[in-house]
């Protein structure tokens, strides 16, 4: 795989492997994390803000309590002492975690990446404007006059989301002036954190959306996954594919893009960095998460020798990675709720399993609503396998899993 030169930060090598990992986050992207890092022996403290969360079904302790409360947060951090923090959502108070790296606790990637990639305002600006890398066009607004003028400005279709959200939360596209006042709402009431402010961005006619696993490493080159393919409703991912087939010449600019900005935002460990590809093979910057990606979960058929998540823990760790390899092709499809209730729903893994190549994860959520994401099915076959019949195996097996 392609690499780049090192980044160095001023993380060391830890000299002994048992480490107290504090997980900030505790979903099925969590849970994941932790069973790679449980593998090889280390503790984990999982947090979050509801109780039985997916990582807290594996981790060693728990802590539930609300990340945006700094004081909570210290409070937990003071008590459980941890060598490493890893954030894994949106939601947390990120300005103490410069504090906490100041006491001498790794947070990852830093602090710095995690306060950047928590707001899309400092991420666009520092990948659009510092770096020069192609983004849609956007303008920021807190009021609706000011929301209102930048979509005129921009022209209809447009792109809004809150500046912090996750999971396609307040995120819609506005077709006409006369949907303004709707897509202001709900942009405001899916807004995470105290940050009240929404980005309204060019609407990019693209011909499909990619996303480019990342691995900065404390003593070692920026590899880069095979890059995974798609599918996002309102915001949230659905379905995923690995290899996403593309042009050399636009891969190569993608890796380029990818290793600038986090070269910038500095760090070890996985980046999921996310493109648009339009029909002119022009590749333009997304979005980034410092953290394990929810498309990337598609690596848990096996896609690569070792899973986003391992990889991940690898580099938080600053153990090696001797080279990331595709050793088969293959596809994720989400299993999504289909009431709200309390519980978990009734599962049916006897259809899905029926079919060989076959996996199924299920989250372990505790409760429902509807079109949330409960688990995930994966399909896989040979490197060279036809990635629309695997694409549509997934999509059927995955609609079966909830009764």
């Amino acid at each position: 795989m392609a690499n780049r030169k090192t980044v160095h930060t001023h993380i060391k090598i830890h000299r002994y492997l048992m480490k107290k990992i504090m997980l900030l986050g505790s979903g099925e992207l969590g849970k994941e994390f932790t069973i790679a890092a449980k593998r090889a022996g280390q503790f984990v403290i999982a947090c979050d803000k509801y109780d039985n969360a997916p990582a807290m079904q594996v981790a060693d302790e728990r802590e539930v309590f609300d990340m945006l409360n700094g004081d909570m947060l210290d409070a937990a951090v003071r008590k459980h002492r941890p060598d490493i923090i890893v954030p894994e959502i949106e939601a947390i108070r990120t300005e103490r975690l410069f504090d906490f790296e100041r006491q001498g606790i790794q947070v990852v990637p830093s602090a710095r990446a995690v306060n950047f990639t928590m707001n899309r305002k400092a991420i666009r600006d520092l990948a659009a404007k510092e770096l020069g890398l192609r983004t849609a066009k956007y303008f920021y607004a807190r009021t609706f006059d000011e929301f209102k003028s930048a979509a005129l400005k921009i022209g209809f279709p447009c792109v809004v989301k809150p500046l912090m959200s996750s999971s396609g939360h307040g995120q819609s596209i506005v077709r006409a002036e006369d949907e303004l006042h709707k897509a202001f709402d709900n942009a405001m009431q899916g807004s995470r954190g105290d940050v009240k402010e929404l980005i309204i961005e060019e609407f990019i006619r693209f011909k499909s959306e990619f996303t480019l696993l990342t691995v900065t490493q404390m003593n070692g080159p920026t590899l880069f996954c095979p890059p995974i393919g798609h599918v996002q409703k309102g915001g949230d991912y659905r379905e995923s594919w690995q290899p996403y087939r593309i042009d050399s010449t636009a891969l190569r600019h993608a890796e380029d893009m990818a290793y600038k900005v986090t070269r910038a935002l500095t760090g070890a460990g996985i980046w999921g960095v996310e493109f648009f590809l339009t029909e002119e093979n022009e590749v333009i910057f997304s979005e980034l998460s410092p953290r394990p990606h929810d498309t990337g979960m598609v690596t848990l058929a096996h896609t690569t020798n070792l899973s986003e998540f391992e990889l991940h823990f690898r580099a938080v760790m600053g153990l090696p990675i001797a080279g990331i390899h595709l050793e088969h092709s293959g596809c994720s499809a989400v299993v999504l709720a289909k009431e709200d209730a309390n519980h978990e729903p009734r599962y049916n893994l006897v259809d899905a399993l029926k079919e060989d190549y076959t996996r199924v994860r299920i989250f372990g959520k505790p409760s429902q609503h509807v079109g949330r994401r409960m688990g995930v099915v994966l399909c896989y076959g040979e490197t060279d396998a036809d990635m629309d019949a695997l694409r549509a195996k997934a999509k059927r097996l995955a609609d079966t899993v909830i009764r």
